[in-house]
């Protein structure tokens, strides 16, 4: 997919609509549904909304307590173990998971961090890498056996990878200059860049892919943002009054459940949507749309080899697209 093939598709969805108006009418009646994130902010609405059209929902969770006791009360639900920083960690859900015999039709890769202080997870990776697109790749890949065709897997991105494409040449900051929001792009970037190059290798086998910027949401996301940082950023007034216009979570889990189950997206794939629509190329200075290096094949190709050798797993391998 490139970025000439990004354009709107008339979805009759908006930015103000919910995730219940995007599944009004559809059925998912013995469907299956992993959430990472999904007991959280505009995680824990796609896991109400996606439970609610009648999937079985599977909720990895780094604190499953917390989890448990969000998601009390939602019928077709169940919780699990699961750090995306801890490679091991993930390799111990997927493998319970497998041993379950179920099969997966959605894959939501909800979970993640924004603009945290410098840290290191595994090996040394910078964090945000780490957790927003290594461990969903290496989660991805361990669970491909579990796969069904038709089942589609959706990357949260988020406008931020407009902040900054892959650093090649030291994706984890090792050189001293780390600087947060710039980090988060570069993960925001690589969620899109995987969803490309998954929706390339896994096409043939009935899957598809597709990452969403579910919009500007005020949820636990922000937790790593001082107050005076948000008043810095035009999001609140010294007073506290909120004044930006954000969507409420229900609005902000529309676009990632429209991703996942809208039939106006079948045979579609490798693309980046928002506001409940395919997102148009993006123009300099745009509040909006998706860059062309996050929708570059050969960088998508690159990602997936570089991301493959860290965390020593590749469902695809000798695959070629």
């Amino acid at each position: 997919m490139t970025v000439s093939q990004q354009h709107k598709i008339g979805s009759g969805f908006n930015g103000r609509t919910t995730a219940a108006e995007v599944l009004a009418g559809i059925d998912l009646d013995g469907k299956l549904a992993i959430v990472t994130g999904g007991y959280s902010g505009i995680g824990l609405e796609t896991t109400r909304a996606l439970a609610a059209a009648g999937a079985r929902v599977v909720v990895p969770a780094r604190r499953p307590a917390v989890a448990a006791e969000a998601l009390a009360g939602i019928e077709g639900v169940e919780t699990a173990a699961l750090d995306l920083g801890d490679l091991e960690g993930v390799r111990a859900f997927a493998d319970g998971f497998l041993a379950s015999d179920r099969g997966i039709d959605l894959v939501i890769n909800s979970a993640g961090v924004m603009a945290c202080p410098e840290t290191r997870v595994g090996p040394g990776w910078e964090a945000q890498f780490a957790t927003n697109h290594l461990g969903h790749f290496a989660l991805l890949n361990r669970l491909w056996p579990a796969l069904r065709p038709g089942a589609r897997v959706v990357a949260v991105s988020s406008y931020g990878h407009h902040r900054s494409p892959i650093r090649w040449d030291d994706p984890d900051f090792t050189s001293g200059d780390y600087d947060k929001w710039e980090a988060y792009g570069q993960a925001k970037t690589a969620n899109v860049l995987f969803a490309v190059r998954l929706d390339a290798l896994a096409r043939a086998h009935g899957v598809r892919a597709f990452a969403v910027h579910p919009g500007g949401i005020l949820t636990p996301l922000q937790r790593h943002l001082s107050r005076e940082e948000m008043v810095e950023r035009g999001w609140y007034a010294e007073d506290g009054t909120v004044l930006v216009d954000f969507k409420s979570p229900e609005q902000g889990a529309a676009t990632q459940v429209w991703a996942a189950t809208s039939p106006r997206l079948d045979g579609l794939g490798g693309l980046y949507l928002e506001d409940c629509e395919v997102a148009e190329p993006a123009e300099a200075g745009a509040p909006s749309g998706v860059r062309d290096y996050a929708v570059d094949p050969e960088q998508a190709a690159r990602l997936w080899d570089l991301s493959a050798r860290l965390t020593g797993v590749d469902a695809f391998r000798g695959v070629g697209a």
